[in-house]
């Protein structure tokens, strides 16, 4: 069996190549990439492929039994195309089973919306495609909150729009194996799971990373509208706007859900202090 790998080289993708190494071998694995030359750290085949061509995955596909299809990063008006470019390569190459990463969140709530709505498309597409499918909806990674621990202390506080909204975070590791699970075992043919932790709200968040970092940071809720001119102000409106509309999305329960992660991956999810503790250990 060969197996596809979309968008290999970024860091959900790594996470994913590298449980499917460890579990299949290097020899079933292509990874495909916008970007051939920046892959190699992944220690695999790699082919190109760019979202915008059809044509590239015409040939990334080739001879492959089953695609890993990484949603795309691109404005939400152009992902659905992109994608679209890939269901139908693999349906040209003859590719017999399609997995997508999806996100949980919500069509309409919030400003991350939009980008929630176009990744619905894309489901709609991959179970429309004739071919085996199988769709993941990712939780929120907890990584970029212990990437950005340095600057919680300078400022002595976690601040966001989240209120007392839970979230059931996940991480790309998690992720990793339950992604070679659904990619690996047909019994997940035909599901949609939300893979996600147990639910904790930012001042839980902000307790595990004290305990974890010997921090005494403080969570301090903001309003959406704050929080969103803060966000803009730090990283531009289109990427500030996506960041706040997280946040509210988590507000107001969005990412409050049942998690299916057992079901996906055999074992049930880490916690969030397991996870926040090996980040710190590695």
């Amino acid at each position: 069996m060969k197996i596809a790998v979309t968008a290999a080289s970024g860091q959900l993708g790594t996470s994913i190549v590298n449980k499917l190494k460890s579990t299949i071998g290097k020899e079933n694995l292509i990874g495909v990439v916008r970007t051939p030359e920046k892959a190699s750290h992944l220690g695999i085949e790699v082919r190109k492929g760019d979202y915008n061509s059809r044509e590239d995955f015409n040939k990334a596909l080739n001879g492959i039994d089953s695609v890993l299809l990484i949603s795309g990063m691109d404005n939400p008006e152009n992902r659905i195309q992109q994608h679209r470019n890939v269901i139908e390569a693999a349906k040209q190459n003859g590719v017999k089973k399609i997995v997508y990463t999806s996100i949980i969140g919500h069509e309409e709530k919030t400003a991350f919306s939009p980008i929630v709505k176009s990744n619905r498309q894309t489901e709609k597409d991959v179970r429309e495609s004739g071919l085996n499918w199988v769709i993941g909806r990712n939780g929120i990674y907890i990584e970029p909150d212990l990437e950005y621990i340095d600057i919680y202390v300078k400022e002595g506080e976690i601040r966001n729009c989240a209120g007392d909204g839970k979230c059931g975070y996940t991480s790309r590791e998690e992720l990793g194996l339950a992604y070679t699970k659904m990619l690996l075992n047909d019994t997940h043919n035909g599901q949609t799971y939300n893979l996600v932790g147990a639910p904790i709200t930012q001042t839980e968040l902000t307790e595990f990373i004290n305990q974890v970092f010997n921090t005494k940071l403080t969570y301090n809720s903001v309003s959406v509208e704050a929080y969103e001119r803060e966000r803009k102000a730090a990283l531009g409106d289109f990427m500030g706007t996506v960041i706040a509309g997280i946040y509210n999305g988590i507000k107001i329960g969005v990412n409050d859900v049942p998690s299916d992660f057992e079901k996906a991956s055999g074992r049930p999810h880490k916690s969030t202090l397991e996870i926040i503790k090996a980040f710190k250990d590695k």
